[in-house]
């Protein structure tokens, strides 16, 4: 076999589950998912990619503001209901891949292509690190011609980035079927987290992406005592980013701001939009198509004021930035109206020496 290591997880967790199932305490993870599914009010569209290993690719996605689902499973091929076994021996035609139920409304399907494309070997066409045959080739599943057309854009901004020695080998494909995977496999990041962290450090996954991304952590982005931030911030950014106050618009640092670079958060550094996402929306404040990674990011519900809007914030910043509405340009349809007062403008040339040089190729 080809991949002896995940089979031997897979079939260790299969005894496991199959121990623990017994006493009738076992719940599905898949009708979870579905009951939540079934009870979201608002919005959700499909995004279905293949990436190698489901587990590594479904993890990523969950606990991210306006993620409504993320399911493990079968895509792309002609057999009915496959089992996983048919699947990662290479006796069927489908991938294994996930299957992410979003709220465009909260997260657009730019953003969350941006993120898959951080979680495998995008030239690698052969399969994924060690897991190789068709069985575990990349592939993004268009659902609609829309989506079609941001996915094509986004590998060729890929290809032109030179984060890679190779061309992008993940193809573009129509979306035809997807098969959830066996209830062991969904959440498999929680129920084995040992074997599963094993598995990603002994593929090598682990240590591709680190040497191509900056993974978002909170330890390099820390936010400050707000002591200390009273002492570093004027009195406008505290009463903005803390107390979640609105600077005047049109009257404020960055709404008219052209020069290419990056915007970071006041209060951790961490980055968050580029100047090529940016636009005139005619608001007053800096608008944005999008962030440089929705991870930095979370996206509460905010009821105040009489409204309900979708609050943006600095994740580890745990400071207020501004809201997200779904009346922007495409490709995403999404206006992030943030404060000035929140960011710090970081130019393209000074970006290296302030150390975002890993971000530059978001600066088109």
């Amino acid at each position: 076999m080809n991949y002896p290591i995940k089979s031997m997880v897979a079939a260790f967790s299969l005894l496991l589950i199959a121990v623990t199932s017994c006493n009738g305490s076992e719940k599905s993870a898949e009708n979870n998912k579905t009951a939540n599914l079934v009870s979201y009010p608002g919005n959700t569209e499909k995004a279905t990619f293949a990436g190698g290993c489901f587990w590594c690719i479904e993890s990523p996605f969950e606990g991210i503001d306006g993620i409504v689902s993320v399911v493990s499973g079968y895509a792309g091929g002609k057999e009915k209901n496959p089992s996983y076994q048919q699947v990662s021996s290479g006796k069927t035609s489908h991938k294994e891949a996930v299957q992410v139920t979003f709220d465009p409304d909260v997260i657009s399907y730019s953003e969350v292509i941006d993120i898959f494309w951080q979680q495998y070997d995008p030239t690698d066409d052969g399969g994924s690190f060690y897991d190789r045959g068709s069985q575990y080739q990349s592939a993004i599943f268009y659902h609609d011609n829309k989506q079609k057309k941001v996915a094509q854009s986004l590998k060729e901004g890929i290809d032109d980035s030179g984060i890679f020695d190779k061309p992008v080998a993940t193809p573009i494909v129509k979306f035809t079927n997807f098969y959830p995977a066996e209830d062991y496999h969904q959440d498999y990041y929680k129920k084995e987290p040992a074997a599963y962290k094993s598995y990603r450090v002994g593929s090598g996954r682990d240590r591709f992406i680190s040497e191509h991304w900056e993974i978002p952590k909170e330890g390099k982005y820390p936010k400050p005592s707000k002591k200390d931030l009273k002492e570093k911030l004027t009195p406008l950014q505290y009463q903005v980013t803390m107390e979640d106050a609105t600077e005047r618009s049109f009257d404020n640092t960055y709404n008219g701001n052209k020069e290419s670079g990056i915007y970071v958060c006041i209060v951790s550094g961490a980055p968050l939009f580029s100047s090529s996402d940016k636009y005139e929306s005619g608001s007053g404040w800096p608008s944005f198509s999008k962030p440089i990674d929705a991870r930095y990011l979370e996206k509460p519900t905010d009821r105040g004021h009489g409204m309900v809007r979708v609050e943006v914030r600095s994740k580890f910043g745990d400071s207020h930035l501004g809201h997200v509405f779904n009346d922007g340009p495409e490709p995403t349809g999404l206006r992030y109206c943030m404060n000035s007062a929140a960011m710090k403008f970081i130019a393209k040339e000074d970006m290296k020496a302030a150390g975002y040089e890993q971000f530059l190729w978001k600066i088109k």
